[in-house]
């Protein structure tokens, strides 16, 4: 997520999570949705005549958003399927662009898309600018490479004093490592060094290869990572929580339309099945909400 995010094979894009490309599940989930008059009844007179929304999607690695198959650059994972499932309640065609994480809010707020999706946690600095319809409740971690026993767990950021860390650009994670360098100092301990990377295939390999220590990126993204035995990740645990959600402009008239579907989404079933297929029914919502406070 961008410095004032949240919380991504291997692509510019830096979606908040870490990861190398691996096939996709096979089970369409969203196949038997249909349109829902109801929830369609919310969206704004001219976007239901139009029947199209544009969307961004920041694809940076599995589960989030990641391409498979790199020949037909066919995003999969769960912020695809979550958004395809509301397009398809709410009657609409996507027409999703690839877009570098960094560059979707601020083209949310000039009117270049409609809705952007890229892991983005609800954050007090973006809640200034933008609008959240939150759908999963994913956060921050920390891994190292399976042979390094120097750390077992991290909940505090002293415990990283001495060392390298690296993070993607422009997320949530740099932003708590830089705002916080001064737990080591306090401590009386050597200052951690923070590396950052616009690509998230380049940030695994400088782990695999000893160039940085510790990686800080999002929960599910590195317990995905660590489940993949070629990667030689282990993960470190939770850090911090954060809600999830698709990003709009302040005060987007789409907001009760995309609450709607995603509340409904959980109510039959769908959004269970979604998480399932990805692995990510820890970071389950109970309901979607808009714009809540940053968890703290």
């Amino acid at each position: 997520m961008p410095v004032l995010a949240g919380c991504g094979a291997d692509t510019s894009s830096g979606a908040e999570t870490a990861g190398a490309a691996s096939p996709a599940p096979s089970d369409d989930v969203t196949a038997s949705l249909a349109k829902n008059a109801g929830l369609a009844k919310l969206l704004p007179e001219n976007v239901r005549a139009q029947g199209t929304l544009r969307i961004a999607s920041s694809v940076g690695a599995a589960p989030s958003a990641y391409f498979p198959d790199a020949t037909s650059r066919r995003p999969a994972g769960l912020d695809i399927d979550i958004a395809d499932a509301v397009g398809k309640l709410l009657g609409l065609r996507l027409e999703r662009q690839d877009a570098s994480f960094e560059a979707i809010l601020p083209a949310l707020s000039s009117g270049k898309y409609d809705v952007g999706t890229g892991n983005f946690g609800v954050t007090e600095e973006r809640l200034k600018t933008i609008d959240f319809v939150t759908y999963i409740n994913d956060g921050q971690g920390f891994a190292v490479r399976k042979d390094d026993t120097g750390l077992n767990k991290v909940t505090r950021l002293d415990q990283l004093c001495g060392k390298t860390v690296g993070t993607s650009a422009g997320t949530t994670f740099e932003a708590t490592l830089n705002s916080r360098k001064s737990v080591c100092a306090d401590a009386g301990e050597k200052p951690y060094t923070v590396k950052v990377f616009s690509e998230n295939g380049a940030l695994l390999t400088s782990l695999q290869q000893g160039r940085i220590d510790v990686v800080m990126s999002t929960i599910n993204g590195l317990r995905y990572q660590a489940a993949q035995p070629a990667a030689g990740v282990r993960f470190l645990g939770e850090f911090h929580r954060l809600d999830v959600g698709f990003a709009f402009e302040k005060g987007s008239p789409l907001l009760k339309a995309f609450q709607g579907a995603v509340n409904e989404l959980i109510d039959n079933g769908t959004y269970d099945r979604i998480l399932k297929k990805w692995g990510t029914q820890d970071s389950a919502i109970e309901e979607s909400r808009i714009s809540p406070p940053e968890t703290k």
